[in-house]
């Protein structure tokens, strides 16, 4: 290898570009700047990665998540220095709480450009602070420490894709020049990553199954299914399930909100009904993953006295409440199988009672919501997931669409419901969307108005990409679900509206309009579902009442409650 520095420069880069490609990293995305062209240069020059090129860098590193999301692997988000670095730092936040692989790499000035004025140069030692698995900054690239340049490369993707899962941060310090020609590259393993690691899902022990056997068996119980990365085996779940004789309550995105005699899908509207809820109260709580949103349910297994036991491959601490007594680090899906095998099933009215139940109240919101020709936000959230294609996604953005799918939506197979559930912000989700759909699924994105407005950005370029991608916005004109807040009958309307209801007068159509992108206004909730059905690249705006959508609530609600009475 030659000594001229721009030269050592391009090795360095290309060899982190030829190492993560063995590591399997298939796609990478660029914002543009200049501290980082050497990187930028060695992404695009090899044939082998797909990438992605966004002006924004938040939008950029919100992508990367949402590629992150979709397919297990981290897409190499490159930035160059300064504030680009910077604005990254809320999808790093929600990768990390997710445990979405990512690869951040933030170009920097040199040593000796820091502390003394230089433009477009901020401290980004540890920028992210807790939020990463590992970070590294190597300094500028230096001939003498080729041979551990494949070694940052590999640990980089092993670290992200680890137990848990999350962001890495590479910081990159490059000096000028900063075009150079790549020399021959370090050698690499013949086949094969610099680091490989297994992560392996080991079994429960004996002992611990016993005692779960024992817990569990012949017991009035309840599986609450939820997130973990990668979805739950719902034949697994359910297969404990009809063992035990226990409903299992299953959040969209868990995977597990099939078809089935021991799937709940309205457990939120029937908990609401309190002698109902009193009536149903277990003795055991099986949580797997990430609970649900429904504050309802949670409050309902707090007041239940019942024994809970969490369970999740990372052993992640899911308890609000202080409630668990057993936090397990197990797959869910492996301790779902193992006990199935064991345990016995307790009186079948159990199971039974939750069934018709669930049956009555999935009749009573669909009376409601047919009765209603306007269009309405659970409608709508009832129809674009039954509309998804199989083999699609569903991202949801947080907030009250995200609440409306978990409540509302039917039992189906065939599509993946993917969410920003992490730090439950509202920013970055048509980027995330961008990310899932730049994986190959056809996806749909559900959000409401003010979580577009975060995100106008994310529709950058999108109808250039090879992206089977459908916006949906529900358009209330300001932030609908803080009208279900104590907030709203407490101060003066005029002030609500001021500070809560934040009405914006914003024409979502001319905003995709001037992105290239079709938009439609959709007159009813039907018409959504079959719009989405031609699939993207498209908008699709359905346009509600805050105040009105309070009321359908308490309808759907009260429509529940005398089905079950």
């Amino acid at each position: 290898m030659t000594d001229m520095p721009e030269t050592v420069t391009a090795t360095f880069c290309a060899t982190l570009v030829d190492e993560w490609v063995r590591c399997g990293v298939t796609d990478a995305v660029v914002a543009p700047g200049s501290r980082s062209t050497p990187l930028a240069l060695a992404l695009a020059g090899d044939e082998r990665l797909r990438i992605h090129v966004h002006h924004d860098e938040r939008s950029a590193a919100f992508m990367a998540v949402g590629l992150g999301l979709a397919t297990g692997r981290p897409a190499p988000v490159l930035t160059t220095s300064g504030t680009a670095a910077v604005e990254m730092h809320p999808a790093v936040v929600e990768a990390h709480h997710s445990r979405v692989p990512m690869i951040v790499c933030t170009a920097d000035r040199p040593p000796e450009l820091r502390e003394v004025g230089a433009p477009q140069t901020v401290d980004q030692n540890r920028l992210y602070g807790h939020a990463v698995r590992w970070f590294v900054d190597p300094g500028t690239p230096d001939g003498a420490t080729a041979h551990m340049w494949r070694s940052l490369a590999a640990r980089s993707v092993v670290e992200a894709t680890g137990a848990p899962a999350g962001p890495v941060h590479l910081n990159l310090p490059f000096r000028d020049p900063l075009v150079g020609r790549a020399g021959d590259l370090p050698q690499a393993r013949d086949d094969m990553p610099w680091h490989r690691a297994v992560v392996a899902s080991s079994p429960a022990d004996e002992a611990t199954v016993a005692a779960l056997v024992e817990v569990s068996s012949g017991r009035r119980g309840v599986i609450l299914a939820g997130h973990v990365p990668g979805g739950l085996d719902p034949d697994a779940v359910h297969g404990l399930a009809r063992a035990l004789g226990w409903p299992v309550v299953a959040d969209p995105r868990s995977g597990c909100r099939v078809p089935g005699a021991t799937t709940v899908s309205h457990a939120d509207a029937l908990l609401r009904v309190p002698s109902w809820a009193d009536a149903q109260r277990p003795e055991v709580v099986m949580l797997l993953g990430q609970p649900a949103t429904s504050k309802v349910l949670g409050q309902w297994v707090d007041a239940s006295g019942a024994t809970v036991v969490a369970v999740d491959p990372d052993g992640w601490w899911f308890d609000a409440d202080r409630i668990v007594e057993v936090v397990m680090r197990v797959d869910p899906s492996t301790l779902a199988s193992q006990l199935a095998e064991r345990v016995h099933a307790v009186d079948p009215a159990w199971l039974g009672s939750w069934a018709d139940a669930d049956r009555r109240a999935s009749e009573a919101l669909e009376g409601v919501l047919a009765s209603h020709v306007v269009t309405t936000e659970p409608g709508v959230a009832r129809e674009v997931l039954a509309a998804v294609p199989d083999g699609g996604a569903l991202v949801v953005a947080s907030s009250m669409p995200v609440r409306d799918v978990e409540w509302y939506g039917s039992p189906r197979t065939g599509v993946r419901v993917l969410s920003n559930r992490g730090a439950n912000g509202i920013d970055g989700v048509t980027s995330t969307a961008v990310g899932v759909a730049l994986s190959g699924a056809p996806t749909v994105v559900l959000m409401g108005d003010v979580a577009f407005l975060h995100d106008t950005n994310g529709l950058l370029g999108l109808s250039s990409r090879d992206a089977d991608l459908v916006v949906v916005v529900v358009d209330n004109d300001g932030g609908g679900i803080f009208s279900f807040l104590p907030q709203a009958g407490l101060i003066g309307a005029d002030r609500f509206e001021q500070l809560f209801g934040t009405p914006h007068g914003v024409d979502v159509t001319a905003l995709a309009a001037a992105h290239g992108l079709p938009a439609t206004v959709a007159g009813s909730a039907a018409e959504v579902g079959d719009l989405v059905r031609k699939g993207g690249p498209a908008l699709i705006v359905a346009r509600t009442e805050r105040g009105a959508n309070v009321a359908l609530h308490d309808a759907l609600h009260d429509a529940v409650a005398a089905a079950i009475a």
